[in-house]
């Protein structure tokens, strides 16, 4: 495992986040189900704005609930972008249904909303746009073109918690959106996701997926009673420990984003006089924060400046080679597509250390190197 004088990420934690798994532990019950599970699920819609919170084990876990809970499946449709983490791209195939990709949008690269309506077919049940990085998609054009065709629109936000568009939080502009706190996101419980959506029935049918089906009408581990099983389900379920430290982790979440806007407005400045990079800059009304600090490196250089940052300790990363180029999807699935825009800006895009703990000597070394790349001294 390589050692990193700067790493791509690091997870700010303070003793909250000890205090409150602690308690968790020292009770020496509801290490499985339990009260923080309930408390974090509250403290997640009051944040979004959204009526309804669901936790679940990972992001992934949350997005295959969610098209479970729709009734997508066989012969379905489903649109996503291929520049993404192949998880988004994978959870149509779970439950039967076919990712179709389309392409994305140099602006915010999320999904590009005149070619989202090109892949719309009477099979198509539901698109699922990235909000990239941090930063907004075009949703409201995509909510628009979801709308106009009676399609589900479920936002994957996984990277995005927090983030906005003119004071109107992401994940409130679909039926319902899936959020993850995997190690590098914006807050973390090492593992972990949820939905929000403002339908209480399927809220109550996620709640059923993510524990067998099982009718819980009180803790399974301390109740005598029998519980009725009346759909299928799996065991997606949060614990009550990673819930707790979630709940440490939500309390400080503008803590965190403001370091985070804080860093990447001191980089892009570092950067802004170098010609060969492009600064991904959002739209004004949009609120970015920047869970990825990712820059595009013209002229087919980006993995000569990734190899010499790394062989100068900064680590960065590639975030994301196309989906529809995987092994899986190109070799076994068959698929080939033609996404110009997808293809180009994965051979430019390179991710950058960012986190809320990067201090100014870091961000100066890391910049400095990158200006000694260019600039060939």
């Amino acid at each position: 495992m390589a050692e990193w004088k700067i790493p791509l990420f690091k997870i700010y934690w303070d003793n909250k986040d000890f205090e409150q798994v602690s308690e968790a532990i020292k009770k020496g019950m509801f290490w499985a189900i339990g009260p923080n599970i309930d408390a974090f699920e509250e403290k997640i819609s009051k944040y979004i704005g959204s009526k309804y919170a669901v936790t679940f084990n990972s992001g992934t876990s949350a997005l295959h609930a969610t098209l479970l809970a729709y009734g997508i499946g066989e012969g379905d449709e489903v649109i996503v972008p291929s520049f993404t983490f192949i998880a988004t791209a994978n959870a149509p195939l779970f439950v039967g249904a076919r990712p179709v990709f389309a392409d994305i949008e140099e602006k915010t690269f999320g999904l590009d909303p005149e070619d989202v309506a090109e892949k719309i077919t009477k099979k198509t049940k539901a698109i699922i746009p990235v909000h990239y990085g941090g930063c907004p998609c075009m949703i409201r054009e995509l909510k628009k073109i979801a709308d106009d065709n009676n399609i589900l629109l479920i936002e994957d936000a996984a990277e995005a918690f927090g983030a906005g568009i003119n004071k109107k939080m992401v994940g409130t502009f679909g039926q319902s959106s899936i959020l993850s706190f995997c190690s590098n996101k914006i807050i973390t419980t090492g593992e972990g996701g949820a939905v929000v959506t403002e339908s209480k029935a399927i809220f109550e049918k996620l709640k059923l997926l993510r524990s067998h089906g099982r009718l819980e009408t009180s803790n399974y581990f301390s109740c005598a009673d029998n519980m009725e099983y009346v759909s299928l389900g799996y065991n997606f379920r949060m614990s009550n420990i990673t819930a707790a430290l979630g709940i440490a982790q939500i309390d400080k979440v503008n803590k965190i984003i403001d370091l985070r806007r804080e860093k990447a407005e001191y980089i892009s400045k570092k950067l802004s006089s170098i010609d060969e990079i492009v600064i991904h800059m959002p739209p004004s009304d949009y609120f970015h924060v920047y869970q990825m600090y990712t820059i595009r490196v013209k002229n087919g250089r980006r993995d000569e400046l990734a190899k010499f940052l790394g062989e100068n300790g900064i680590m960065t990363k590639i975030y994301f080679t196309p989906v529809h180029h995987s092994y899986f999807y190109k070799n076994i699935l068959k698929y080939r597509c033609k996404l110009p825009v997808t293809e180009e800006l994965s051979e430019q895009v390179l991710t950058l250390p960012m986190h809320p703990l990067l201090t100014i000597d870091e961000m100066d070394f890391i910049t400095s190197k990158i200006e000694t790349f260019f600039s060939g001294t």
